[in-house]
């Protein structure tokens, strides 16, 4: 496996429809406010959205980095994060789980946001700012072609993000390279039952509403393992449609044994 970052796979009309969606997402955002009413959240059902994190968290945080919030949980709890570690969010968006993470993790730890989408990024970026929020760094790119080295971060999150990219393989592969030995993932994805094939799935709602392109539970597992993670564990935690799932995913790099020795 390659310890330099992958380059980027070429844009595909999927990936642009994805892309698309976000941006509106983030330009309703950064320009739907009033002076009294505040950004004006994207509307999603209630298995999705700010509604999924604890009041506290999102009174703690600037009211466009809330409205963008478009994920099916909250990944900074799932990892738990510790003082001094650095993480990296796949799929990043208006910087919610970013934010979040730069408070758990101090100011001796980095929180990274990776995303493809310039109007989401810069949302992420002013929210960064409005929270001043030191400890954070927002890059452009796709989560099959990270830009960061082998071996950067402690651990790795994502919220709702995996299921909308085409190549679940090379996603696994980059989020293995750019782990620490001894790194962990704790994101939260939406899953399908095994019994249903993708056309099943795909009844069942599009790409950009993240069922389309939900990995099956065996899948999932069989992905993660391949790509050499160990302890796989994958939880249903909410039903978001008929045989698909909202579930927490987490696994570990194991250490190399040299290091061990």
């Amino acid at each position: 496996m390659s310890e330099q970052p992958t380059t980027p796979p070429e844009s595909t009309p999927l990936r642009e429809t994805v892309r698309l969606r976000y941006a509106a997402a983030a330009v309703k955002v950064a320009g739907g406010g009033t002076a009294c009413r505040g950004p004006q959240p994207v509307e999603v059902d209630e298995n999705f959205g700010a509604t999924l994190y604890a009041a506290d968290e999102r009174d703690a945080l600037p009211a466009e980095a809330v409205a963008a919030s478009l994920g099916c949980g909250n990944p900074t709890a799932v990892a738990a994060l510790r003082e001094g570690e650095d993480v990296l969010d796949l799929g990043s968006g208006g910087g919610i789980d970013v934010l979040l993470s730069a408070r758990r993790v101090g100011p001796t730890g980095m929180a990274y946001g990776l995303d493809m989408t310039e109007e989401m990024l810069a949302l992420a970026r002013a929210n960064a700012e409005r929270a001043g929020a030191a400890n954070v760094r927002f890059l452009k790119g796709v989560i099959e072609a990270i830009p960061l080295p082998a071996h950067t971060v402690d651990v790795v999150i994502s919220n709702c993000v995996i299921n909308l990219f085409v190549d679940k393989p090379a996603v696994f592969a980059e989020t293995f390279r750019v782990l620490k030995g001894g790194g962990r993932i704790g994101v939260l994805d939406v899953v399908a039952d095994d019994t249903l094939t993708p056309g099943q799935r795909a009844e069942r709602g599009d790409y950009v509403g993240c069922i389309a392109g939900a990995l099956a539970f065996a899948e999932y597992r069989a992905g993660l393992e391949a790509a050499g993670f160990t302890d796989v564990e994958i939880t249903p935690i909410r039903t978001v449609a008929d045989g698909m799932h909202s579930a927490i995913i987490r696994a570990t790099k194991p250490v190399p044994a040299e290091a061990v020795s």
